[in-house]
């Protein structure tokens, strides 16, 4: 008589997304989840406590960071081993983007267990199709070093990118990071967006320039936390020797007489035959600024207010 090999049970390792401020945004199915493993892991306990608590779950919490990360690693391929389903999140947002947890799953799928994604909530995402800037393509660098070499290199490749980047950055730090890369040739002039406290009571994008954005956080430090989006970086052999002051002067008038920005950058850029997107800079730029008129021999054509006006 033939016997079959008996396999030990195998439990499933969850990598559950979370409420990044408003705590309704929970998918049903990650709270299920989060009810039904027998261990859940965290970065800080007494912060994803509180979503537990909301939804009235007690499932046991244990810290998960960077520290004790390794030390964790034994007693979830225990948990998994033994047949029990094991969970982990983050403080807010999606595990393992700049937060712990790359070494646990790396030692889970070794072990030969399942991993599931729970999606859901993400500041990256949010901050980018917030922004206004193209979605694709797009880089995540995490959040920005401090200082040294790797702080230079960073800011080297968000000068150099041609492609949408997304940075973390710390309100205390935010305005020192804005006017750096506003330093930059050329970078003063390029796009970007300030996401801070998304999708709570104070949420707040704020688009503009390098520049702009970089004044006014000096003056108006943020609070909370803050996503940071900044546009692709022109192509080489672009434009750099537009006559700023024709450019904002032709700007001005447009934008008193009431056309839109979007197309008075159109009309900025074909009347001065420079790139869109610089030109829509510049236009973000002159929105925050007292309206004038335009100088001598740049009014707007009439074909083009016409247009604005049908």
């Amino acid at each position: 008589m033939a016997f079959l090999p008996i396999f030990p049970p195998m439990g499933t390792f969850y990598i559950v997304s979370t409420p990044i401020g408003n705590l309704s945004d929970l998918s049903p199915r990650a709270g299920e989840v989060l009810e039904r493993v027998a261990l859940l892991l965290a970065e800080d306990t007494r912060r994803s406590s509180i979503l537990l608590t909301h939804l009235g779950i007690r499932t046991p919490l244990r810290s998960c960071h960077r520290h004790n990360e390794t030390q964790r690693i034994r007693e979830v391929l225990d948990h998994l081993s033994q047949g029990h389903d094991v969970g982990l999140v983050s403080d807010a947002g999606t595990p393992l983007v700049s937060d712990p947890g790359e070494r646990l799953v790396e030692a889970v799928l070794e072990a030969g267990h399942e991993v599931v994604p729970i999606p859901g909530p993400s500041a990256v995402l949010a901050a980018l199709v917030a922004s206004g800037l193209p979605a694709l393509p797009f880089t995540f660098l995490g959040f920005v070093p401090r200082k040294g070499r790797e702080r230079r290199e960073m800011l080297d490749r968000v000068g150099s990118s041609r492609e949408t980047v997304v940075l973390f950055e710390s309100p205390e730090r935010l305005a020192e990071l804005l006017a750096e890369l506003a330093g930059r040739e050329g970078g003063g002039e390029r796009r970007g967006s300030v996401s801070r406290e998304l999708t709570k009571r104070h949420e707040e994008t704020r688009r503009g320039t390098m520049d702009t954005l970089a004044r006014y956080y000096q003056e108006s430090p943020p609070r909370g936390e803050v996503t940071v989006v900044i546009e692709p970086a022109p192509p080489p052999g672009h434009r750099a020797d537009v006559d700023r002051e024709a450019a904002r002067s032709l700007g001005s008038a447009l934008l008193a007489r009431g056309t839109s920005p979007s197309r008075a950058a159109r009309e900025v850029a074909r009347r001065l035959d420079i790139p869109r997107n610089q030109a829509y800079a510049l236009i973000q730029g002159l929105k925050d600024e007292p309206l004038t008129g335009g100088g001598a021999g740049l009014e707007p054509e009439g074909e083009a207010v016409d247009e604005e006006r049908s």
